[in-house]
């Protein structure tokens, strides 16, 4: 419920603040004292579309805020939102709208967003007036009243529903993009077949680029490594011929001096095992020097494949990646993709599979929904008959119109198209509400399902602005007893002009306008005793004479009967 509602700056309201009561409140005074004014800044405080007119004349912002108790089934709704703080189950919303179009939103003091305020206040106020009832017209709003009304199980079958149809959707689009793609998958399984078979067909292995660098080396300096071998060769191991002693002869000639006289000194001794020491390496080099001269042979059709090699790897570096492993890393992705790609049709007849299941699961639930509906619908429309009987309508029939869509062009709430139909007297027949409702039947039909969903509609607060209009005194009453009833499960609060709906009010707030140097000033008052009989006067006749002043009278106390008797003191 609304604890307290600040105003300041909206339209013809400087500064106002009013505390509302738990129960039925309703807000009276003359055309254009703005109390309709007070529903447009509620609006805006729910995240409603602000204008720049909405904005006091010669200021450039305006602040709507108010104090809300919420019920505790609400606390893990606002918390599941982020809203904490919520001290004794309380929530205060504030909106600050500008001149140049800004907002600041605030929710239990921290900043919000617009969209944020209107997700909030969907929980908290419900708002309906010769404009709102237009809701009724739409399908989306008429199964929402009927699934209400039918209760927890439809309402769990719903959301099971709903979960498939999120299911069924996601594969539909995977066929739907699946099939869209053809020619691109045609494309990429091309190239990635192209680029597979290039790289598997090279049969790299890993660092063989740079044997073949040590190979391209040898080969491609083969005449200088020769001449060099063979220069080395010979200065160790002499000139063809023995003309020419090498360097392995005359050590081996310096170590046999150096025995002959290694008795004389040990340092002789050491002298001769050194330069036999120099004279057995100098062997091996040599042997090893002869072994490869005869390996290195300058073969140009070696060369030309190593060449060749060393290509066809630059070539798959520059493509695939910097090295060997690297590429042979792209051509195992490559195989994988090319899998992917290569097994769609595989995939699409896996997921059409799928979707033939998730087509069976959801039809069988909303025809679920649809029975369930239908029984819900049956008996709606009895009650919502008899409640609009006591509202004044006597001779008029209601009817929920339920067609099942057997194409299965599942929607939202399932594949029931559902109309609300009104046969206002016998014999004219059945209309849907937008081609034979006025104003004030529209609005008496809404107040019937109000009544009717009292028990079950979550929302705190619910807002009727002039709904009576057009209702007739008698029909008024009715208006009334009907809104007293559903104040027994909600906060009500109703702009009216009836004396009828008045007095039944828990608290009436009388609303004036004043005018101090070229202002219009807005002001609200809590009327109580006096003043009270004298404003349900006015609605009466216009006037305060002692015939109305004792009606006035009456009525308001006939009104605390009927508020003990729907348990509203």
């Amino acid at each position: 419920m609304i604890i307290q509602l600040s105003v300041e700056n909206v339209a013809i309201i400087e500064k106002l603040t009013i505390e509302l009561e738990d129960g039925l409140n309703t807000l009276t005074g003359e055309t254009g004292a703005g109390k309709s004014i007070l529903i447009d800044a509620i609006n805006a405080l729910l995240g409603g579309r602000v204008s720049r007119d909405l904005i006091r004349i010669g200021e450039e912002k305006a602040k709507v805020e108010s104090v809300f108790q919420i019920p505790p089934k609400l606390v893990d709704v606002f918390t599941g939102m982020g809203i904490d703080n919520l001290e004794d189950n309380t929530i205060i919303l504030s909106r600050q709208f500008f001149a140049s179009g800004k907002n600041i939103c605030r929710i239990n003091g921290s900043f919000a967003t617009v969209s944020q305020l209107r997700a909030v206040g969907e929980y908290l106020i419900d708002i309906h007036g010769q404009n709102d009832n237009q809701s009724l017209l739409r399908n989306k709003a008429q199964i929402d009243y009927l699934d209400r009304y039918s209760g927890p199980a439809l309402l769990s079958e719903k959301d099971e529903y709903k979960k498939a149809l999120m299911k069924f959707n996601e594969v539909k689009k995977k066929i739907k993009n699946l099939k869209e793609t053809e020619k691109e998958r045609a494309r990429l399984e091309d190239l990635y077949k192209y680029q597979l078979n290039e790289i598997t067909s090279a049969n790299l292995k890993e660092n063989e680029d740079e044997e073949l660098m040590r190979q391209s080396s040898l080969l491609s300096n083969a005449e200088s490594i020769i001449e060099a071998l063979n220069k080395s060769y010979t200065a160790l191991s002499g000139e063809d011929g023995g003309l020419t002693s090498g360097a392995i002869e005359s050590t081996q000639f310096a170590q046999a001096a150096m025995e002959n006289i290694c008795g004389y000194a040990p340092e002789f001794k050491e002298m001769s095992e050194a330069l036999a020491e120099v004279s057995d390496k100098l062997v091996d080099i040599s042997r090893s020097i002869r072994i490869m001269k005869e390996q290195v042979n300058y073969d140009p059709d070696l060369q030309q494949t190593v060449e060749e090699r060393l290509a066809l790897i630059e070539s798959l570096k520059r493509k695939y990646g910097n090295t060997i492993k690297e590429i042979i890393k792209y051509g195992e992705d490559i195989k994988q993709k090319l899998d992917e790609v290569s097994d769609t049709e595989s995939l699409l007849k896996k997921l059409e599979k799928e979707m033939a299941v998730l087509d069976g699961i959801l039809y069988a639930k909303a025809k679920s929904i649809h029975n369930m509906r239908v029984k819900a619908a049956c008996e709606l429309n009895e009650r919502i008959t008899s409640e609009l009987v006591d509202l004044d309508m006597p001779k008029a029939v209601f009817r929920l119109d339920i067609q099942f869509d057997e194409n299965r062009e599942y929607m939202e709430n399932g594949l029931d198209t559902i109309e609300f139909l009104i046969s206002p007297n016998p014999g004219e027949g059945f209309k849907p509400l937008a081609k034979i409702a006025s104003g004030g039947e529209m609005s008496r039909i809404m107040l019937a399902i109000k009544t009717i969903l009292a028990d079950v509609d979550e929302t705190g607060v619910l807002i009727f602005d002039e709904i009576d209009t057009g209702v007739s005194g008698r029909a008024a009453l009715k208006v009334g007893e009907k809104l007293l009833e559903i104040s027994r499960k909600h906060q009500v609060i109703c702009v009216t002009h009836h004396a009828q709906i008045a007095s039944l009010a828990n608290a009436h707030y009388y609303i004036d306008k004043t005018f101090d140097v070229n202002r219009t000033l807005a002001h609200v008052k809590k009327l109580q005793g006096k003043e009270r009989e004298i404003e349900i006067s006015r609605l009466l006749s216009g006037d305060n004479s002692e015939i109305t002043a004792k009606l006035a009278k009456e009525m308001i106390e006939k009104g605390k009967g009927l508020r003990g008797a729907h348990g509203k003191h």
